[in-house]
């Protein structure tokens, strides 16, 4: 399998009058596997459709490997796509949607029998050559899809929401089988989606992107722990934020705020000096299967815990948060680095 790295650079797109993207600059490295993160009408799956060349760019470059396809069709850009709806003919048997490709190309019947065999195997599809895809179940369309897709050998992989369809456990499954395939081929990758577990349990690298911007293009474990800024951390899932008091643990000197997560908040626990510590009155207490969602008011502010057993609304408890667990923001809402790396820059 053939794979390249793709390079954007200020890449920008009007649509009637209305600018979708803005100055997208971008390095995907060949055979990692990138997920473009957002929420709806961020701009992302415009910009996976710029890279398959389905939209023109206003502006900027478009670089597979060493040559430019800015100015490419799609067909000329030997790029594959899978999409939302998996694009499957329903007239065709599974066989004849996967070799449809292979068939554009003039590959003999021969050569399209044995390759369409060989990824079905690999699809764990063995012997489904001849079945309808309207037989299929959505976890094995999306394989057929995904199969059609990589029997071209293409040197990258665009994915547009391919799990969106499916239901929850299928879902899950279907992430790790993905990127098994996709570390076993080496194909570079790119996918949309708006579903942060899915972006950090399958990307190496995760852009974030928001309004037609790239907001932060990070890591999986670097964008979740440090997101750019307060809304890009709301999210990623920090659900609280609460006002810095001169007690709280000194992380970050000049931190306005501080967000954290609801499952790391401990409530009625042992007291710890390391430890953001406030104290509010019950208003909500809700069953969550593994526990009880706990929704707390204190002074200007309003934060949720989590606890093993129910508390009666009405009643004080007292909430904890580890020092690991606080994700420092500015007065201007961005993130701020620990305290030792303000003293490297300093």
């Amino acid at each position: 399998m053939s794979t390249e790295a793709l390079t954007l650079n200020d890449v920008t797109i009007d649509l009637r009058q209305k600018r979708i993207l803005e100055n997208i600059h971008l390095d995907v490295a060949p055979g990692s596997f990138t997920c473009l993160l957002g929420p709806s009408g961020c701009g992302k799956t415009t910009l996976l459709r710029a890279i398959a060349g389905f939209t023109p760019l206003s502006r900027g470059d478009i670089r597979l490997g060493k040559r430019s396809i800015t100015h490419l069709p799609p067909e000329k850009r030997q790029t594959a796509m899978v999409f939302q709806s998996y694009a499957l003919w329903p007239h065709m048997s599974v066989g004849e949607n996967l070799g449809y490709p292979l068939k554009l190309r003039g590959v003999s019947r021969e050569e399209r029998a044995r390759k369409v065999a060989a990824m079905l195997e690999r699809m764990e599809l063995g012997g489904f050559e001849s079945r309808a895809v309207t037989q299929l179940s959505g976890g094995q369309r999306q394989r057929i899809a995904l199969g059609r897709a990589l029997i071209i050998d293409p040197p990258l992989l665009l994915l547009d929401e391919p799990l969106s369809n499916l239901d929850a456990a299928i879902r899950r499954s279907l992430r790790s089988e993905l990127r098994r395939l996709q570390k076993s081929l080496g194909i570079t990758t790119i996918m949309v989606t708006h579903d942060q577990e899915e972006a950090l349990q399958m990307a190496d690298q995760i852009v974030l992107m928001r309004g037609g911007h790239i907001v932060q293009i990070a890591p999986p474990q670097t964008l979740y722990h440090q997101p750019a800024d307060l809304a890009a951390a709301r999210f990623l899932g920090v659900d609280n934020t609460v006002t810095r008091q001169t007690s709280d643990p000194a992380i970050a000197s000049t931190a306005s705020t501080f967000g954290f997560r609801t499952r790391d908040a401990l409530i009625n626990a042992p007291q710890h000096p390391a430890m953001l510590t406030r104290k509010g009155r019950v208003t909500e207490c809700v069953y969550t299967g593994d526990g009880y969602q706990i929704s707390l008011a204190a002074e200007r502010a309003e934060f949720c815990a989590t606890s093993a057993t129910p508390i009666a609304p009405g009643t004080f408890a007292v909430v904890q948060v580890p020092q690991s667990a606080l994700i420092p923001f500015g007065s201007d809402d961005r993130h701020l680095p620990p305290l030792d790396r303000q003293e490297d820059i300093a």
